[in-house]
């Protein structure tokens, strides 16, 4: 089946008086028509950033610095603004942003802002029927398009963003975080609508998420993030039942088991690199338990079952040596 999205080489810095900082730094994936996705990683690692990058919604002082983002076929990195805001944004590829459901005017109705998002697009059809259709579809009442924000629940307002992204019927929605500051029994209504729309509607979903287990709810497969590159991408299967890198075991460890003997509590020592200065080599290696003097180079994606780990530790010509 060919790749609805592959991403090759992608680079995303902030440009500072510093230099640059790598919040995206070479990532590699590829997603086919029937897969969904979770990049999981801890905080500050480059998660929202390749998700804006893959938008082209990188506010100054970031931009794209290099690589491909190919969608159905056509590199839509080297489109022209004009082209990509016309025919890509909103249309093949949208997004709900972190914290996206406080991004509702609080001054116009839920209708009037799907209204706008047809008009500015050039949609050409009766507007009340699509912003109703727009609703069910995320399991609202259309009543809800005469309603002001400050009148819905905070699930509410998460379903018409959803709803919003989901206006032009795009080919990829990227989600960011769409579950934060929601209670547990929302977040689950959430997953369930994401599943559903992937599931029913062939909508092929990018769920970004520091929460591991939430993702695997979801995707089809899932690319571990540390200090602005994926580390390892595989099945959700496989990262769960067969995890390689040292960062994916250190990850799935710290995740609290309520019914496992081992009451420790398990975390990974140390801090994440500055991206304005990343270490040479494996930018894990300062905090990696299995630490080798090869780990100073930096090492190359090697192949596993689902996907690929960047980790010397999989270098079959390697002999492993303890630092």
């Amino acid at each position: 089946m060919p790749d609805k999205l592959r991403v090759q080489d992608l680079s995303a810095h902030y440009l500072t008086g510093q230099g640059p900082v790598k919040a995206v730094d070479g990532v590699n994936f590829a997603l086919s028509e029937s897969e969904s996705m979770g990049i999981v990683g801890e905080s500050a690692c480059g998660k929202s950033t390749l998700g804006s990058a893959l938008m082209r919604s990188m506010q100054a002082p970031g931009r794209i610095t290099g690589g491909a983002i190919i969608l159905s076929g056509e590199d839509i990195a080297r489109l022209p603004d004009n082209d990509f805001d016309n025919n890509v944004r909103w249309k093949k590829v949208a997004m709900v942003f972190q914290g996206a459901m406080n991004a509702l005017d609080p001054v116009y109705t839920i209708g009037s802002q799907l209204r706008e998002i047809l008009d500015e697009h050039g949609f050409r059809g009766d507007f009340d029927a699509k912003v109703a259709e727009s609703l069910k579809q995320v399991g609202l009442d259309p009543a809800v398009a005469s309603r002001y924000p400050h009148e819905l629940s905070g699930g509410m307002k998460q379903r018409v963003v959803i709803a919003m992204a989901l206006l032009l019927e795009p080919d990829l929605l990227i989600a960011d975080e769409p579950t934060t500051a929601l209670d547990v029994l929302v977040q689950s209504q959430i997953i369930a609508l994401l599943k559903k729309l992937h599931r029913e509607k062939g909508v092929t979903v990018l769920l970004i998420s520091h929460d591991l287990a939430l993702v695997s709810q979801i995707a089809d497969k899932i690319g571990i993030m540390y200090a602005g590159q994926l580390v390892e991408v595989g099945s959700t299967a496989d990262i769960y039942r067969n995890p390689k890198h040292p960062y994916t075991q250190a990850l799935i460890a710290a995740v609290p088991r309520l019914h496992s003997s081992d009451k420790k509590i398990h975390f990974i020592p140390g801090s994440p690199p500055s991206l304005l200065d990343p270490p040479g080599g494996c930018r894990f290696y300062p905090r990696c338990p299995h630490a080798m003097d090869a780990c100073k180079s930096d090492p190359p994606e090697f192949p596993t079952e689902s996907g690929y780990v960047r980790c010397w530790l999989y270098d079959p010509t390697l002999k492993s040596s303890a630092r």
